[in-house]
């Protein structure tokens, strides 16, 4: 799977796609992130990429021409890619379109807006598709972006270690526990539940299943 990012701050991702799962299913190369600047596609001496916005209103707005070149840029000649918008008011993200698109897109272009937001012709120029991962506002599209590579990348097999871990795929629990089994704060004993640590695999799974009914 490859994720090409458009954002006018790439450096923002480092320590999240550097550290952690993420960080390995680049270096066993699983998944392939890139990043592409509309600051790199404009023709300003400034590099600047934002204007007022027609109609009046405050903030400014990212402008058309040098996102369009990023993102000719990254789907490039490729086939099966998938271009995304981020928006409050966009299709809500979930684990259902994570899976569908780690089976479907061989790339995922993501843009991510600032200040005000982009030209709205841009999205109406690549037939991209608007999403949302909640709602409620952001500053910009870095941090969607970062949650929807996640949750894809976690689709692709080898890119947990165990595929087994993917929680969809088993019964597993909102509550989960660990060693020690007791331990006292505050005065108090904490323990864990006696049927995890009965050994009876049946009422485990059946624990697991009321757990995730609550």
């Amino acid at each position: 799977m490859n994720f090409h990012i458009i954002t006018l701050f790439p450096d923002s991702f480092d320590s999240y796609i550097n550290d952690s799962i993420i960080g390995r299913a680049i270096k066993d190369k699983k998944i392939k992130v890139s990043f592409y600047n509309p600051r790199d596609f404009t023709k300003d001496k400034h590099r600047r990429v934002d204007q007022k916005p027609y109609g009046g209103g405050p903030g400014m707005v990212m402008e058309p021409l040098s996102t369009v070149k990023a993102i000719q840029k990254a789907v490039g000649t490729k086939k099966n890619v998938k271009i995304i918008f981020f928006a409050a008011d966009g299709k809500q993200f979930d684990n259902r379109a994570a899976k569908s698109y780690s089976k479907k897109y061989k790339h995922i272009v993501m843009v991510c807006g600032r200040y005000e937001g982009i030209d709205a012709r841009v999205r109406k120029i690549f037939k991209a598709e608007s999403i949302s991962i909640g709602p409620f506002i952001l500053t910009g599209g870095e941090l969607p972006a970062m949650v929807v590579l996640d949750a894809v990348s976690r689709q692709i097999e080898g890119v947990l270690g165990n595929f087994d871990s993917v929680e969809e795929n088993r019964i597993t629990s909102s509550e989960v526990y660990t060693r020690p089994e007791e331990f006292t704060f505050k005065r108090k004993k904490y323990k864990v539940p006696k049927v995890l640590v009965s050994g009876h695999h049946q009422k485990i799974e059946e624990w697991k299943g009321k757990q995730n009914k609550k």
